[in-house]
């Protein structure tokens, strides 16, 4: 499914037909893992338009330009892809600055209590445009019989933003998470894991499962589309890493997620 989606990202068709966010996966229960609709991004979107800060209501930095020589993808995933220089762009906001870690980036309306940046886009999206820019998917950590950690095309993030002067800046994702056993920035790369569907044996509606906000872990989950290739816990009190306060723009803050497949050469 998600090959034959890359393939339309590629051309930059419709894909719509391909989503599972239809009538009846919004009838779906409240857990699943699509239970949100397009009309409920379309709602955060407007909220984070307004650009005020929600602590302080002033005004944020502007968003920044859409991203020369990328193709957007239907709406409502706020998405771009370069296919000549093999990245994806994602826009979203920063959701929390302070505060343990399982999550770096998650869809809006899921994991943000948990995650650095909300994305305007479902997971996916992102799954199916890194396939389109030559990424290849490994497989998400496992647990049983033994640890086994996620592999796949390793995939660099960039995180792009403008201050309140419209200066550009930028910084990698790392930059943004503490490792709290180092008191360091974290090291590790992601991993393109891939996540997975489950099936709603009464309807046979397939989900993709990392739409419940497991978009880009810094916790192993077996539903991550990436992950980290290395031993880290999910479990509240030996949770590894948390938000770089000190390097994080106010909440609110327009960002941009650039996400680059390390593309090993023949």
């Amino acid at each position: 499914m998600l090959k034959k989606l890359a393939a339309v990202v590629l051309c930059l068709g419709a894909y719509s037909t391909f989503w599972p966010w239809t009538a009846a996966a919004e009838e779906a229960p409240a857990d699943s893992a699509n239970s949100r609709s397009a009309d409920t991004i379309q709602e955060d979107i407007k909220i984070i338009n307004s650009y005020f800060d929600p602590v302080t209501g002033e005004p944020l930095p502007p968003k920044i330009p859409a991203p020369p020589g990328a193709k957007p993808l239907p709406k409502p995933d706020v998405v771009w892809v370069d296919t000549k220089e093999k990245l994806v762009y994602a826009d979203g906001y920063v959701a929390l600055r302070r505060g343990m870690l399982e999550m770096f980036a998650c869809p809006v309306g899921t994991k943000e209590h948990e995650s650095v940046v909300a994305l305007f886009t479902r997971a996916q999206t992102i799954h199916a445009a890194l396939l389109a820019v030559g990424a290849e998917v490994g497989h998400p950590a496992s647990f049983r019989p033994k640890f086994r950690p996620a592999a796949g095309t390793v995939i660099e993030i960039e995180v792009r933003w403008q201050d309140a002067e419209k200066n550009r800046k930028q910084a990698r994702a790392q930059d943004w998470i503490k490792d709290l056993q180092t008191g360091k920035l974290m090291t590790h790369p992601w991993v393109f894991a891939g996540s997975g569907f489950w099936k709603d044996e009464e309807t046979g509606q397939e989900y993709y499962k990392a739409e419940s906000g497991d978009l880009v872990c810094v916790s192993n989950f077996s539903t991550a589309t990436l992950d980290l290739p290395v031993e880290s816990s999910q479990v509240n009190d030996g949770l590894t890493f948390e938000a770089n306060t000190e390097q994080i723009p106010r909440l609110g803050t327009p960002v941009r997620l650039v996400f680059k497949p390390v593309i090993k050469k023949p």
